[in-house]
């Protein structure tokens, strides 16, 4: 490695930390809070835009990091520090209502299935979910993502997703103007689908908090041949506030992110599967059929 390549590394990390710690900043706040020349700082923010590393809101012009950057410090630890502080409430969750439940993160533009009951739920609809990619805009967890994040970023947000997906404000959807399903959000403090993405099933999510950050979504789905959206409120809703709350309350009691110790949230291999010990997966899949046998007695 030449002086001029370990040179060009150590103004990338610079950017990036500035770009990190300033969380919108224009070239000239960059090239100030560095220290290198402007027009250096146009090529780096280029690169690790290539990199998804950074993104540029073309509203203000500002550059932001991305959450690719979190995998620098902490590989994705976060995410999987939610996920073994959320597997034993998803559980308790879906013990209650029966249906699957989804803890989803945001990743990447995108929404990412991190954990679910679906594999042990007695009424799902589908398998393999866990990995499974989602739009934003047209699922329940990313419409209570989007309500209920600060105005700023979810401006920004709107704008980098119009960039990658080509819809235009006022973005609509199938079930209506998203300014209108995400105040609608704000009134049932829970995001919904009952149209978009998959008919046959509908959904509610409610956001997890740690330090006034939304880091997660736990969500409800079922069949919209057994239920209709306003009677799953109804019956659901205060048991995913209870659940979601519970969750965020144990984040907050825990100092940061841990190494992962529940087989529940182990990464997925190369396939996408899920990697769980037979034992673990045969006695919550027992307590299940046992507490199922119960209800239908």
């Amino acid at each position: 490695m030449t002086a001029s390549t370990i040179r060009a590394l150590q103004r990338g990390v610079s950017v990036l930390q500035a770009v990190n710690k300033l969380n919108g900043a224009r070239p000239a706040d960059i090239a100030d809070a560095t220290g290198i020349p402007r027009a250096s700082i146009y090529r780096l923010l280029e690169t690790l835009e290539e990199m998804r590393m950074v993104y540029r809101d073309h509203f203000t012009n500002k550059w932001r990091p991305t959450a690719n950057v979190r995998s620098l410090s902490s590989g994705f630890r976060e995410e999987d520090w939610v996920c073994q502080n959320a597997v034993p409430h998803i559980l308790e969750l879906g013990r209650q209502v029966l249906w699957p439940v989804d803890l989803v993160t945001f990743r990447n533009n995108r929404m990412e299935v991190r954990e679910s009951t679906h594999q042990i739920s007695p009424y799902s609809v589908h398998s393999g979910i866990v990995g499974q990619e989602m739009p934003v805009m047209e699922t329940a967890s990313g419409r209570a993502m989007l309500a209920f994040m600060p105005e700023e970023e979810r401006d920004a947000l709107l704008a980098l997703l119009s960039e990658v997906t080509g819809r235009l404000p006022p973005f609509l959807m199938r079930d209506g103007e998203l300014a209108v399903i995400l105040e609608r959000v704000r009134e049932l403090g829970v995001g919904f689908r009952k149209i978009d993405f998959t008919p046959e099933t509908g959904s509610i999510s409610a956001p997890i908090w740690h330090n006034q950050r939304i880091l997660a979504c736990v969500t409800v789905v079922w069949s919209t041949k057994a239920l209709q959206l306003e009677r799953a409120i109804e019956l659901y809703r205060d048991k995913l506030f209870e659940t979601a709350d519970a969750i965020s309350r144990e984040l907050s009691k825990s100092s940061e992110p841990q190494k992962v110790t529940s087989l529940l949230c182990a990464r997925r291999d190369d396939l996408g599967t899920v990697r769980l010990a037979d034992r673990v997966e045969n006695n919550v899949t027992m307590a299940h059929e046992r507490l199922y046998s119960e209800q239908k007695n």
